[in-house]
């Protein structure tokens, strides 16, 4: 689904209604529990979590101009998704996930390599989320990130 936004606050107004409460809900626990220095923007399309340059210059290998992608929240065609771009890079972190995932809701994950797609926005775990947001550090991401590209 794409939605044509300038900004996060007009992506949201432009969601479905029966969409609003939830992505607002993931919105502001990756705000209130993401490390301080990632920051919010529109990023692809799509609510984007970021190390913006002043931290990471490189940017992003593929389009270096562009900050580099931690997480982003979007609103698709069946589904809510949220990316984990660090989940996969930590294997113990995506065990975990998995694993608290499967004692908190009591329907089947549905996870692709970063995608997490929730097709019902009330079973959402955003207990689990947040904890999932603070798992991974800045330095710990970048570090990875720089060993998995080169």
């Amino acid at each position: 689904m794409d939605i044509e936004a300038k900004s996060v606050k007009e992506y949201i107004e432009k969601l479905p209604e029966e969409r609003k409460e939830a992505v607002e809900k993931l919105r502001n626990i990756a705000n209130k529990s993401l490390p301080k220095e990632i920051k919010e923007e529109l990023s692809y399309g799509m609510i984007g979590y970021v190390i913006p340059h002043k931290i990471y210059p490189k940017g992003y290998h593929v389009t270096p101009e562009k900050p580099l992608p931690f997480i982003n929240i979007a609103s698709q065609k069946n589904h809510i998704a949220l990316y984990h771009m660090g989940i996969y890079m930590f294997p113990e972190i995506l065990e975990w996930f998995k694993e608290e995932y499967s004692k908190r809701v009591d329907t089947k994950l549905d996870m692709g390599k970063s995608c997490i797609r929730f097709k019902n926005p009330d079973k959402i775990p955003y207990d689990l989320l947040e904890e999932l947001f603070g798992k991974i550090t800045v330095e710990e991401y970048i570090k990875k990130y720089e060993g998995i590209i080169s």
